[in-house]
């Protein structure tokens, strides 16, 4: 039989210390949230140089969050642009996540930029729209579900050939699906609720004026195992293509 092609784990940053030391990267979690074991993978980590093969060498591709906004136009976030419009015309299979969510969106032609109602943070419900009920990896879920949002930038513009799958109070473009094998969300299928607290002690840590800002965020934290499922779903549905 022949050797299976490799997941790609487009990594386009590092979690903070605190997070990693106690969690793991964002690879580990990636690994672990889309169900795959570490030699079904491969890992390159945009920002320290590493650069993916051909989009054709790999079975699919997550795309992971970031520090790093789209808007400064980093020089490896420009390559991955580029690299991921090639893997779309190519049909890959592509989930993003937050970073990824947005750097597909502005590779295929939509607006990224800062969320002008600032941060969306904490553990927070969307609703699925009605396109999503016909939709073969959401039709299942209920109506809305709790996800882990951190992030300051957003897509406001969705790409033309994007459709909206969910929404949140803040920001209506949760979930976009670009044909049949493409997926991409601003929030956090990877992110326990040990995560987010860890995140949160790093955010008062470099902000201490916040702290009681960010204990209150901290009261609502949880963990989404709907938003949780939805990769290792994905991944198995697109790209191993187990299950129907």
């Amino acid at each position: 039989m022949a050797r299976s092609l490799p997941v790609l784990i487009l990594q386009t940053g590092d979690a903070p210390e605190e997070v990693s030391q106690a969690n793991g990267n964002y690879d580990r979690m990636f690994l672990a949230a889309a169900g795959l074991r570490p030699e079904q993978a491969a890992v390159v980590h945009l920002p320290s140089g590493d650069r993916p093969q051909e989009p054709g060498a790999y079975g699919g591709v997550l795309i992971t969050g970031s520090s790093a906004m789209v808007t400064d136009r980093l020089p490896w976030s420009e390559f991955a642009a580029g690299w991921l419009r090639q893997a779309m015309a190519e049909r890959v299979p592509i989930f993003g996540v937050c970073y990824g969510h947005q750097l597909l969106a502005y590779a295929m032609g939509g607006e990224v930029d800062y969320h002008p109602g600032g941060m969306e943070l904490g553990t927070l419900d969307i609703e699925l729209l009605p396109a999503a009920g016909q939709d073969p990896l959401l039709a299942s879920l209920t109506q809305g579900f709790p996800v882990n949002l951190i992030h300051s930038q957003t897509v406001l513009t969705p790409p033309p050939e994007a459709v909206v799958l969910a929404r949140s109070q803040r920001d209506p473009h949760q979930i976009l699906r670009y044909g049949e094998n493409t997926i991409t969300v601003q929030f956090h299928p990877e992110f326990t609720a040990e995560v987010m607290h860890g995140f949160l002690r790093s955010m008062t840590e470099e902000q201490p004026e916040r702290e009681l800002e960010l204990a209150r965020v901290g009261t609502g934290i949880s963990g989404t195992p709907q938003s949780r499922d939805l990769m290792a779903t994905f991944v198995n549905r697109y790209i191993l293509r187990k299950g129907s």
